[in-house]
C-alpha cells in the first residue's frame, strides 16, 4: 500500500511537472513576454477547401459583412498566405480603401505579390512579419483580419501587445478560427478571449457561423494595454482556459 502511495505521488509530481524552456530558443525580441500556456500548431499545415468551396459555402462574404467592411475601410490581412481573403478584402474596400497583406511566409507573398499584380490590385501593399511582431504602422487599420492563423502564432503576447498600436480609433481586430486544441490548428474561444484580454484588448462579439466551419469573434482596444512585465498568461485549456477571461457573448 505505501509503495502505491509513493508511486501515485512520483506519478502527479511528473504529470505537474513542465519542461523546461530554452530562451535561447526564443526570438531575442519576445523575452520579456510570457510563453503562452499552450501547445502551438505548426506553421503551414492547415488545409482548406478550395477558393471556389470556400466562395459557394459564402465564407469571406460573411466574415466581411461581420466586420462592417465597405468602401474606403483600411485593412491588415495578417497570415495573408496565398491572399484568399486579401483580393476579396481589395475588391470590397475599393480604390478609396487600402488593405496590406502580410505573412511571415517569404514565399507565399512572392506569389501573392505576383496575383496582385496580374490581377491589378493597386490598392494592396505587402509587408514580411515577423514571428513576434506583425510590424504594422501604428493607428493605420480600421480592421485587422486574423483567419485561421492565430493558433500558430508562437508568442501570442508579444504579437498582441505590438498588433495594439496599429488600430485606428474605434478599429477593431477579427479572428476567425475553429473551436478544437491549440496543436490541432484551432482554439477554444474562452482561451482566444483571455489572451486578448491579457494583453488589452476587449472581446465585442463572438458568433459561431456554419459558413465558416467555426467561430468568428471581434475584439476592440482597451484604453491601455499592460507592460510586458505585467502580462499573466491564461492557463491552457486542460488547466481552466476560461480563468481571468470574460464570458463569450453568443
Amino acid at each position: 500500500m505505501r509503495g502505491a502511495v509513493v508511486a501515485l505521488s512520483i506519478i502527479v509530481a511528473v504529470a505537474g511537472c513542465k519542461p523546461t524552456v530554452d530562451e535561447s530558443d526564443r526570438p531575442e525580441t519576445a523575452r520579456a513576454f510570457p510563453l503562452p500556456d499552450r501547445p502551438v500548431s505548426d506553421l503551414g499545415s492547415n488545409e482548406f477547401s478550395t477558393e471556389t468551396a470556400r466562395d459557394a459555402a459564402g465564407e469571406a462574404e460573411t466574415v466581411m459583412d461581420l466586420a462592417e467592411i465597405e468602401l474606403g475601410t483600411t485593412v491588415a490581412d495578417i497570415g495573408a498566405g496565398e491572399g484568399y481573403y486579401t483580393v476579396r478584402l481589395a475588391k470590397r474596400v475599393g480604390a478609396e480603401g487600402r488593405v496590406l497583406a502580410q505573412d511571415i511566409d517569404e514565399d507565399a507573398l512572392e506569389r501573392l505579390g505576383n496575383r496582385v499584380e496580374k490581377e491589378r490590385f493597386d490598392n494592396v501593399s505587402i509587408k514580411l512579419g515577423a514571428p513576434d511582431d506583425p510590424r504594422l504602422p501604428e493607428k493605420s487599420f480600421d480592421r485587422i483580419f486574423l483567419v485561421h492563423m492565430y493558433h500558430e502564432v508562437q508568442e501570442p503576447y508579444a504579437f498582441l501587445h505590438r498588433l495594439w498600436p496599429a488600430l485606428k480609433e474605434g478599429g477593431q481586430v477579427i479572428v476567425v478560427d475553429v473551436d478544437r486544441p491549440t496543436d490541432q490548428h484551432g482554439i477554444d474561444p474562452l482561451l482566444l478571449s483571455c489572451e486578448f484580454e491579457r494583453v488589452g484588448f476587449e472581446l465585442v462579439t463572438f458568433k459561431d457561423r456554419p459558413e465558416l466551419a467555426g467561430y468568428y469573434a471581434q475584439f476592440k482596444a482597451a484604453a491601455t494595454r499592460p507592460e510586458p512585465q505585467d502580462i499573466k498568461p491564461c492557463r491552457g485549456p486542460e488547466l481552466g482556459a476560461a480563468d481571468g477571461a470574460s464570458n463569450v457573448a453568443k
